[in-house]
């Protein structure tokens, strides 16, 4: 039974994603939200709140991105309340990723390693 739990939090999650990334591309006009991606969704243990993890594809605006994320945060709730078939929409927290900036760091880092005659 835990495991068909954790499948159908897993599905939630993803389709959280999708429809919040949809939102972003049809029904809020902010362009500062233009090369802003969802993640990853983590939700709490009852649901009730939704961690949303972001990145942006130019890191120069990502504090513009975070002001119009924590301007939209209402209006993304009420209208994933209207798109899903859900009897409580997650309050909505937004989080940057910075998985995709750890990971360059990482490829420069071994790059220049390289580079000098390292392993």
């Amino acid at each position: 039974m835990a495991k068909q739990k954790a499948f159908k939090k897993e599905k939630y999650q993803e389709g959280l994603i999708k429809e919040i990334n949809l939102i972003f591309r049809s029904e809020i006009k902010d362009s500062r939200l233009t090369f802003v991606s969802i993640t990853k969704v983590e939700l709490n243990s009852d649901y009730s709140v939704a961690k949303v993890y972001w990145d942006t594809f130019d890191s120069s605006k990502r504090g513009d991105a975070k002001k119009a994320l924590d301007n939209a945060v209402g209006k993304v709730r009420g209208l994933l309340a209207s798109r899903l078939k859900a009897r409580h929409t997650p309050a909505i927290e937004f989080y940057y990723d910075s998985q995709f900036e750890s990971e360059k760091k990482i490829d420069d880092l071994l790059s220049s390693n390289n580079d000098k005659g390292g392993h």
